[in-house]
């Protein structure tokens, strides 16, 4: 093969054939010489489950690889595509496979970096070599390359945003269309948006997995997703949707990363969100992003966070840094020098909320949820009761001023037991970004 004008030809191997590598595929055989530093992409070979399976791009001119792990190791590989998925497996002996051998990876994997990121970091810049994942968080929307680069003369404080489309999708369904959870999640399925197995989404471990790199990216730490305290929306009901929005709100997944003297909390769970916020403007499968710096201050980025297209781009983004020869620490700080972050306790987090009680239609219930709130030391800020056509009882939902986490359960705790409250008491956090 002769070298082209602009430079050496890059050999790529691609494991992972789903939506993304055709993706990926399909880009690089448009525009092989993509790269603004000059060279060459060829695809020398590819890995997937399936060597059958239709595809929207044609594979039988190119080497094909059982093992991702071959592919990964090979002498014609020259930079490894990693788009297998999965948090261990043949995802992870793939990407260890092409670090020892001294080639780049590039991957869109949040799971494997937020589990794995600091060996495979240390692996990574142990043998001189890039290791890349902007595809991993946000799809196209470029915000690791945001805190990887862009913030490194600042100090960030915190990172939040929505960061799973399928959930944002179906939230956004619900409060459109006044849809039941179950039914809305069932068309979301229907459509694609959401995977038959949806609990990775809908459960709030994707967000969690994607929180987590860029708590990392942000803080130079190592990634700790093990510390992240998970929510998801599956809880959200259609009454919820309906009493935020006659309070002013929209609900929304919201992950969050803060820094604290004490250390560093990373969350994701459903959030009130006011309706004139970026967030709550945010809809159908977007995903949206706030950053903080002590002197930038706050930086807002929104766009796709999924899709064959945006995460192609985000991975050919890669592909051409590691072409450009650009080289930096895997996680801001050198890899030797990560460390995970001190978690900080959920229950010390003070913060606004939204309750709703269902409750038997008696008189007194209302004094006796007021007052063991008072006894408590959680101070109402409003106060909504509203019939709900076909509710068991009535709903009741205060909104609270700023209370913290352990004591606005303990007091949860208490009203639980009050013999007009028919259910557990729904708690939501009110957005404080």
């Amino acid at each position: 093969m002769s070298v082209p004008p602009g430079g050496r030809v890059w050999r790529v191997g691609v494991a992972g054939l789903g939506n993304v590598g055709a993706g990926v595929l399909g880009f690089l055989a448009e525009r092989p010489d993509f790269a603004p530093a000059g060279g060459r992409v060829v695809v020398s070979g590819v890995s997937a489950r399936s060597r059958s399976r239709p595809r929207p791009v044609n594979i039988s001119g190119l080497a094909w690889f059982d093992d991702p792990v071959a592919l990964a190791a090979s002498p014609d590989t020259d930079i490894f595509v990693e788009l297998v998925g999965g948090s261990d497996g043949p995802a992870k002996a793939a990407v260890e496979a092409a670090l020892k051998a001294g080639k780049p990876v590039v991957t869109a994997n949040k799971a494997l970096i937020a589990e794995h990121g600091a060996e495979l970091a240390a692996l990574a810049e142990e043998q001189g070599v890039p290791l890349l994942f902007e595809a991993a968080v946000m799809g196209g929307t470029p915000a690791v390359k945001m805190l990887r680069e862009a913030m490194v003369g600042d100090e960030v404080r915190s990172v939040a945003g929505i960061l799973n489309g399928t959930c944002n999708y179906i939230l956004t369904e619900m409060q459109n269309k006044g849809g039941a959870f179950a039914d809305v999640l069932a068309e979301a399925q229907r459509l694609g948006y959401a995977e038959a197995d949806p609990i990775m989404d809908v459960g709030g471990f994707d967000a969690a997995h994607k929180i987590t790199i860029l708590a990392a990216l942000a803080f130079g730490c190592a990634p700790n997703y093990a510390a992240a305290e998970i929510e998801g929306i599956e809880q959200v009901a259609l009454v919820d949707i309906q009493l935020a929005k006659d309070l002013g709100y929209r609900i929304k997944l919201v992950a969050s990363a803060d820094r604290t003297e004490d250390g560093v909390l990373v969350r994701v769970h459903p959030t009130l969100v006011p309706l004139d916020h970026p967030l709550a403007l945010a809809g159908g499968a977007l995903n949206a992003l706030f950053i903080e710096g002590t002197r930038i201050g706050r930086i807002f980025i929104q766009g796709p966070g999924a899709g064959s297209g945006p995460t192609a781009a985000a991975v050919a983004a890669d592909i051409a840094d590691v072409m450009a020869g650009a080289v930096r620490p895997v996680f801001q700080a050198p890899a030797r020098a990560l460390s995970p972050f001190t978690p900080v306790d959920p229950a010390r987090s003070i913060g606004r909320a939204y309750l709703r009680f269902l409750v038997r239609d008696e008189p007194g219930v209302i004094a006796a949820v007021s007052e063991t709130l008072a006894e408590a030391g959680v101070s109402i800020e409003s106060f909504l009761q509203k019939p709900v056509e076909d509710a068991a009882g009535v709903p009741i939902v205060l909104t609270t001023h700023s209370v913290a986490e352990s004591v606005l359960k303990a007091a949860i705790d208490r009203i639980a037991e009050l013999p007009a409250v028919i259910d557990r008491p729904r708690l939501l956090r009110i957005a404080r970004i």
